[in-house]
């Protein structure tokens, strides 16, 4: 079989230099590799090649005009909206995604942020290496009371993938789940209107893709309802939550804390309303969910599977 020569536009997006690429060299060759590509220069690079992998460079119809010979876009992530589909189409070439991939790591990734919060890691660690422990005239120190997650009300909100294996996991732990209704979907058994679940939830994460009817669906009217020990947990995407109102929420104590792995923009080199240091109990990470080497592996296998589908002439998570 005609092998068909590749680029990876921003390979150093997924891999750090631990993970292992033979299964991409198995599915095609020969292969160029970037570790990032700027815009002014993904024409350049994406060339005479037939399959071009993206994580998160931009590959618009112009692109695909002036790269003829491309055959096949792998996105190297769920989300395409890097990738134009209706130019795409039009022009004939197929656009792959991989999904499932990282729905482990960003679970462990919820329950680290919400075990941190709950048990106030941050403070009791403080308070050990301070002094404030050493000077304790107990064998304790309780300047710092938390709870226990066991009888607490879990809120998710988007049960697809990653919102179902969360709920696994609470499960284990005693937390009995709550499920949110879609935005502007009409009553559905088992599923909840999304400001009751608000009112009654201690742990509120979210699962939902950034889209018109999610953008901003966190506001300060929303996070006004939830409960006043309540934690929220943002894994998806930064617009989801307004983050001024996040701020302003934690700030004036009413909201428990918050743990958010994504921002509205990234990477954040102006600043986000959330990276002030004076906002209690909020951790912020940066866009690491997804990110353990297992799931990255998996990452970079499902893509060599797409591209060894494509050229048997099987399709295999085609969005096109």
């Amino acid at each position: 079989m005609t092998s068909l020569p590749a680029v990876f536009l921003d390979l150093a997006s997924v891999d750090r230099g631990d993970l292992g690429l033979a299964s991409l060299h198995e599915a095609t060759s020969p292969w160029t590799t970037y570790p990032q590509t700027p815009p002014a220069l993904t024409i350049e690079r994406i060339g005479g090649a037939a399959v071009a992998v993206t994580n998160k460079v931009v590959v618009d119809r112009g692109a695909m005009a002036a790269c003829p010979g491309l055959k096949l876009i792998c996105v190297a992530a769920t989300g395409t909206n890097n990738v134009d589909l209706v130019a795409a189409r039009q022009r004939g070439i197929a656009v792959c995604n991989v999904t499932g991939y990282a729905t482990p790591s960003v679970v462990q990734h919820v329950f680290a942020l919400i075990l941190a919060l709950t048990a106030r890691l941050a403070e009791h660690t403080a308070a050990a290496q301070d002094g404030r422990w050493v000077a304790s005239d107990m064998f304790c120190l309780l300047d710092f009371p938390f709870r226990e997650l066991a009888g607490k009300t879990l809120g998710i909100v988007g049960y697809g993938e990653l919102g179902r294996g969360v709920a696994r996991v609470a499960e284990a732990f005693g937390m009995p789940v709550l499920v949110a209704q879609r935005p502007g979907d009409p009553p559905r058994e088992g599923r909840v209107p999304l400001d009751a679940l608000l009112a009654r939830a201690d742990v509120v994460t979210l699962h939902v893709p950034l889209a018109e009817n999610t953008r901003n669906l966190f506001g300060a009217r929303e996070l006004a309802l939830m409960r006043h020990e309540a934690l929220l947990i943002n894994t998806a995407r930064g617009g989801i939550v307004d983050e001024a109102a996040l701020a302003d929420a934690l700030r004036s104590g009413r909201l428990g804390g918050a743990g958010v792995d994504v921002l509205a923009v990234e990477p954040p080199r102006r600043g986000s309303p959330l990276l002030a240091v004076d906002i209690p109990n909020l951790i912020v990470t940066p866009h690491v969910a997804w990110a353990s080497r297992e799931a990255r592996q998996r990452l970079i296998d499902e893509v060599a599977a797409n591209i060894r589908a494509f050229r048997e002439g099987r399709e295999r998570n085609r969005v096109v």
